[in-house]
């Protein structure tokens, strides 16, 4: 080893005899010596285990990855697809006993080394240390330029100094000593964020080496475990550094010289004043991407970041739904557990849910054939169901109908915010609580309505005939969108900078449309795989695009 530490074989500590391990068994975890590790091999029950020479052994070795549930002290051994948790024997039975999808971990490790989760962890890794990196550049050339400003000062007081007499040098020796002590306030400053974010910057080197150490030579279970407990640290990290960026300041340096300087050299107590004026550090931390937050760490708002021509899509992962009964995708949204549910229009009426990896979880048997799709909660969504002319609000966790709202006419599509729900039906948008109480209706002059979205109290909405795209806020029309590249807008959804995101079934396409509704871009067409696509999603925390053909093709795209 590189370390010069010798492991003991295990099978044979066992006997009282004591020899050096040549190998290692990450499913056993023990060393094992040329002999053992023979009888290893040739057992059945242990052919199949992952052996690894001592050397890569020791780059895991102190990689901390329990295996033992935190509340039982039970070896975790379970896996809950709809939760999301890894489980141990005794937390089965204690809150999961209604759970129809409890596999063992080791099912669901099989594949944890292709996992989506490992290569948001390794994604995670690295956008933060360019995170880092970059802000590190910053704050040295924000040091660099505070020099050159406390020198700027230094000279002007050191010229000045030249035209007065020597009555001043005292005044000059104050000034100097104040300006050294508020220079070293500043920098003191500067010095302290540098040296954290330096600190992360080896931590998260360490961490990308073990990730990438533990994704070569540990176990599936290890892979699993130590994905989820090396994110949880990275998400530690993040916090933190995310409120000490948040504190960090930006200091200017500037004297001012007394006005009666040269002209009253006997009355003038001050030579000057030293000022330090501060402003929001001039940091751009991205957000490296979590499954559960999204981090806005000072953008600068000079950055024009909604610039349609800045996003591009990166594919993450296509499949194609698999299903006994006919598919007809009309709607999809990916749930706060990152899951995937999709709106299967036809008469076996379900709704049907997936992984983020692309496997099928469940279907949900619905009263009637689903239409349109929104999350309301972490735990609750709204239904709408067409023609059967009403709406349901529903815990998908269990699966229980806690409200049904009934309207007057076949609703079209639905949305959510801030607990209204937006109902499209009849040439109008109606408006209600989560009571189903009206709270207004909007008249809309359209030959086809076709989906309807809300964001941050816009109203987006498509007509198919005219293949028109809109927008609406306040009771007033914002624009009005139109193009060639989109024919029969069959859904639409909206990222965090209100650019709205449409799919053409007619037209085998996803355009992009700026927020002002002036431009517009192309994205996908059919040679990318779409063909009459009639969902799409846009997930702000993931920042993850989701497409549904009509036939149940699904792909899932990192918007960069």
């Amino acid at each position: 080893m590189a370390t010069g530490k010798q492991i003991p074989c295990g099978p044979c500590s066992v006997d009282d005899v004591t020899k050096n391990a040549w190998r290692w068994c990450t499913s056993c975890e023990e060393g094992l010596c040329e002999d053992c590790e023979n009888v290893h091999r040739r057992s059945k029950a242990s052919r199949n285990h992952q052996v690894i020479s001592i050397e890569d052994y020791s780059k895991i070795e102190n990689v901390s990855i329990s295996q033992v549930c935190g509340h039982h002290g039970e070896n975790l051994e379970w896996f809950c697809k709809i939760h999301d948790e890894v489980l141990c024997v005794a937390c089965v039975p204690s809150k999961h006993k209604a759970c129809s999808d409890v596999v063992p971990i080791s099912e669901s490790s099989a594949n944890s080394r292709q996992s989506a989760l490992l290569f948001n962890l390794e994604e995670t890794i690295e956008g933060t240390l360019q995170n880092v990196t970059l802000c590190i550049k910053n704050r040295e050339s924000a040091t660099k330029e505070f020099e050159k400003q406390e020198m700027a000062v230094k000279t002007m007081v050191l010229q000045t100094r030249t035209k007065i007499n020597v009555h001043l040098d005292k005044l000059q020796e104050k000034l100097l000593y104040e300006l050294r002590s508020t220079s070293q306030t500043c920098k003191s400053k500067y010095m302290k964020i540098l040296h954290k974010l330096k600190s992360t910057e080896e931590m998260l080197n360490k961490l990308r080496d073990e990730t990438k150490h533990i994704k070569q030579f540990s176990s599936d279970i290890q892979v699993f475990l130590g994905t989820r407990q090396i994110n949880e640290r990275i998400k530690q990290e993040v916090e933190s550094i995310k409120n000490e960026i948040g504190a960090a300041k930006d200091y200017e340096l500037k004297v001012s010289i007394h006005s009666l300087i040269e002209k009253v050299s006997n009355e003038v107590k001050d030579f000057g004043k030293i000022m330090v004026s501060e402003s929001c550090a001039n940091l751009d931390f991205r957000d490296p991407k979590f499954d559960q937050a999204q981090i806005d760490i000072n953008v600068p708002t000079s950055r024009n970041i909604s610039n349609i021509n800045m996003i591009k899509l990166q594919l993450i992962k296509s499949f194609q739904m698999t299903s006994e009964h006919k598919l007809n995708i009309t709607d999809c949204v990916i749930l706060p557990n990152g899951h995937l549910l999709m709106t299967n229009h036809t008469k076996e009426s379900i709704l049907i849910e997936y992984s983020y990896a692309g496997d099928h979880i469940r279907d949900i048997p619905v009263v009637s054939a689903p239409s349109g799709i929104a999350v309301i909660d972490q735990d609750h969504i709204v239904v709408s169901y067409g023609d059967s002319l009403f709406l349901e609000i529903m815990n998908y966790i269990n699966c229980n109908v806690e409200k049904k709202i009934c309207v007057e006419s076949s609703c079209i599509g639905v949305s959510h915010e801030d607990g209204r729900i937006y109902v499209l039906y009849d040439d109008r948008i109606h408006i209600m609580d989560l009571s189903g109480k009206p709270l207004e209706t909007i008249k809309i002059e359209s030959k086809g309505l076709s989906c309807i979205k809300v964001s941050k109290n816009k109203i987006f909405y498509a007509d198919y005939k005219t293949n028109k795209v809109s927008c609406r806020l306040k009771g007033k029309d914002l624009w009005h969108f139109e193009s060639d590249s989109i024919k029969f807008p069959y859904h639409t959804t909206i990222d965090s900078y209100q650019n709205a995101y449409v799919v053409g079934y007619k037209s085998n396409s996803l355009t992009i449309i700026q927020h002002d509704g002036k431009t517009s871009r192309t994205l996908l067409t059919e040679s990318d795989g779409l063909m009459n696509p009639q969902a799409v999603y846009y997930d702000n925390d993931k920042r993850t695009l989701m497409i549904c053909n009509e036939g149940g093709k699904v792909a899932l795209y990192k918007v960069v």
